[in-house]
């Protein structure tokens, strides 16, 4: 049965190129994530805060190496892209951001970011959600762009806020982390918002 309208993007809009390395002009850059990542996301994954929040823990720096090594194919799939958040003049890590749950067709992504403790307290992820954000509604064409959070996460809504993604509910006992169900909030953008 055909449909009544075309897809947003195409298949292979973003397969058919190299994943662009995206820079802040403020000191960040947002890069394909390297093998020689492995030990500073492992250090990262140590941190409580990132426990708290996030349903993985890495647990030696060969299951960081393998995530890398699915967050380098997941390009091509278009699903899910990742980038490794760093210094533009040292190339420290400091963070992630990523699109995942990619429904080309729909135009639909849903954007995720955390910060290294080491990187905390220096605006990282707003500007890297920003970019992100800028890069996937301008200049590839997503129509919407969801951000969700733990309700509890109060750091993690204040840079949906900053960002301009917009609070439109909660899903109410979405996601399951170690302390038990969260509700999450729900925040978006929309093209020209």
């Amino acid at each position: 049965m055909p449909y009544l309208t075309g897809p947003v993007l195409p298949a292979g809009t973003l397969a058919q190129r190299p994943q662009p390395i995206l820079r802040t002009g403020d000191g960040l850059v947002l890069r394909p994530w390297r093998t020689e990542d492995a030990p500073a996301l492992h250090e990262a994954f140590q941190d409580p805060l990132l426990h708290q929040w996030h349903v993985r823990r890495s647990g030696a720096e060969s299951e960081a190496r393998e995530w890398i090594d699915g967050w380098l194919t997941a390009w091509s799939g278009e699903d899910n892209a990742q980038w490794a958040v760093a210094e533009a003049n040292t190339d420290r890590l400091l963070g992630r951001v990523a699109l995942r749950s990619m429904v080309l067709a729909d135009g639909c992504a849903e954007l995720a970011y955390w910060t290294a403790p080491w990187g905390r307290g220096r605006g990282v992820a707003p500007r890297a959600t920003t970019l992100l954000t800028r890069w996937a509604l301008d200049e590839i064409g997503f129509h919407r762009l969801e951000l969700l959070h733990a309700v509890r996460n109060e750091a993690s809504c204040r840079v949906a806020e900053k960002t301009g993604f917009a609070l439109e509910g909660i899903k109410r006992r979405a996601l399951l982390h170690p302390d038990g169900w969260h509700d999450m909030h729900l925040h978006a953008r929309v093209r020209g918002d």
